[in-house]
């Protein structure tokens, strides 16, 4: 049976990474996310590429007034989901959002409520039918770090809420799981120095571990593995010792 699958955020490289390796199993697709020229491109790859069906919503998916109609406009494409992957986020400027509180604002919105609001409208209209949401998190969520702290406590936030709805969850046909990157080469990446180093995975390399996640239905997986054991470090660190790094 052709699997129905809506991606929030298609234009990011994670989510179109992931969209292609599914495509090869002709999946049928609701592309959503802002830019109408790139979901056009990415459609016409993933036809290419072996996918039943592309449909295209052009939204601004932090649009924390549009969540509900937007989602309506992903339904009347498919009445129901098999998986859905929500994949779009803000990496942000950590000293500019500390400055202006107008971007820290967005920083939180984009990451955090709004991807909570769509897991809210997601579950609410789910049907019968089995469905399975996954959550592009991040390994930043683990611990406050004064480089990255806003975005950290939004996708901190957000692993807490998620956490939540698979308690809720835990005995129905709803399944949510959480994927944790490290440090991925996207172009929302690009700022950051030392880039493909040895702790840098590819799109590609992630979008295989969602599709593994997906299918065990596990709650929460690092990506690359070894995340875990890093971030199991720096959440168990004495604040003291803590305190003296520069990260």
């Amino acid at each position: 049976m052709t699997q129905r699958i809506l991606i929030l955020g298609a234009t990011s490289a994670i989510a179109h990474a992931y969209a292609r390796l599914k495509a090869k199993e002709g999946a049928a697709f609701v592309l959503a996310g802002r830019r109408t020229d790139m979901l056009e491109a990415n459609a016409a790859d993933l036809m290419a590429r072996g996918a039943s069906s592309t449909a295209l919503v052009a939204a601004d998916l932090a649009d924390l007034s549009a969540v509900e109609a937007t989602m309506a406009a992903c339904r009347a494409h498919s009445a129901t989901f098999d998986e859905v992957l929500l994949a779009y986020g803000m990496l942000g400027d950590q000293a500019r959002a500390e400055a202006d509180l107008t971007q820290a604002r967005t920083l939180i919105d984009v990451n955090f409520t709004s991807a909570a609001l769509w897991l809210l409208a997601l579950v609410k209209e789910a049907a019968l039918t089995p469905l399975t949401i996954v959550v592009v998190g991040s390994v930043a969520g683990d611990r406050g770090r004064k480089t990255n702290f806003i975005y950290g406590a939004a996708k901190g936030g957000l692993e807490r809420f998620v956490e939540g709805m698979q308690h809720a969850h835990a005995s129905g046909r709803v399944r949510i799981v959480l994927i944790k990157p490290g440090f991925v080469i996207t172009p929302m990446t690009d700022g950051i120095a030392n880039q493909g180093g040895p702790l840098w995975a590819t799109a590609e390399a992630v979008a295989g571990d969602i599709v593994k996640a997906a299918r065990s239905g596990r709650p929460c997986v690092y990506t690359p593995w070894f995340w875990w054991g890093i971030m199991t470090t720096v959440r168990n660190l004495p604040r003291a010792v803590f305190n003296r790094l520069n990260i």
